[in-house]
């Protein structure tokens, strides 16, 4: 009977659910007055301060979308910055990565400068950006360009290159071309590096969205969360985080469901522990 209870493949859900519940019950023991003596804080109020109220956040969330309904202008302009810089910054970290990967001389010219520009703090361009596209979408963007394509970029880069001298001997000797191997041998290659790298990106270009709004915007949900910060209303904060980890966790899974559906050769966890 305690087997069954154990965490495996069919309870796997049932199991993160619990462990979320788990957290918003500590959370809640911690910053409700009350309940718990103070542990780190001398007064059990200043907890509720620091950290919000689960029940409060989670009503926040409820007026946001269901009863007053104005998140939704806010939200939108936050998910069309993020996609354009995902996408953008994905597609031009690919073609970029592929191009040096197969060009060994552009690609020892190129490599001290790439290294630099992503060794740079890429946030403190988006003040210039602001300065170069505006308040407006276009600067948030840029800066998630910036951030997602060097994630990208190095990882279709390592991927090319490390195809199998062997494979490439084999199709070479058997005729097959240059787009040919770029169509069979590297893109497969490259393929899992380059989901890899997507669900990292998805984070990121939240990040450079969030950013861009914190520094100056007049809608989004880093705007929220700006203007909550300013009146020390942690819930709103908390409320804004817990809403775009959210939608961040949804087009992390609209990737996966994408990468299922493109990589079907690849053997699952499951699978992979059977053999």
């Amino acid at each position: 009977m305690l087997d069954k209870l154990k965490p495996n493949a069919r309870n796997l859900r049932v199991w993160q659910l619990v462990l979320l519940l788990g957290v918003f019950g500590l959370w809640y023991l911690l910053t409700e007055p009350g309940l718990l003596p103070p542990i780190f804080f001398a007064d059990d109020r200043q907890a509720a301060f620091f950290f919000g109220e689960p029940l409060k956040v989670l009503a926040r969330i409820w007026r946001w979308f269901v009863a007053d309904a104005d998140i939704y202008q806010h939200l939108g302009v936050t998910l069309i910055e993020t996609v354009l810089a995902f996408a953008f910054g994905a597609l031009s970290g690919l073609g970029a990565g592929l191009w040096l990967a197969l060009q060994p001389m552009a690609s020892a010219l190129l490599e001290p400068y790439i290294k630099a520009l992503n060794a740079m703090p890429r946030i403190i361009l988006a003040p210039i950006f602001s300065v170069w596209f505006g308040l407006g979408i276009g600067s948030k963007v840029a800066l998630g360009v910036t951030l997602v394509f060097f994630i990208v970029f190095f990882n279709v880069y390592q991927g090319v290159r490390e195809v199998s001298p062997v494979v490439l001997a084999n199709a070479r000797m058997l005729g097959a071309s240059q787009r040919q191997l770029l169509r069979r041998v590297y893109l497969p290659s490259a393929t899992s590096w380059v989901f890899s790298s997507l669900h990292t990106s998805v984070g990121l270009a939240f990040v450079g969205a969030v950013v861009g709004e914190y520094l100056g915007s007049a809608s989004g949900v880093g705007y929220l969360i700006h203007q909550a910060e300013g009146v020390f209303d942690i819930n709103t904060v908390m409320a804004g985080i817990v809403v775009l980890t959210a939608f961040a966790l949804a087009l992390d899974a609209a990737v996966g469901f994408i990468e299922r559906r493109l990589l079907t050769w690849q053997p699952k966890a499951g699978e992979t522990e059977k053999l």
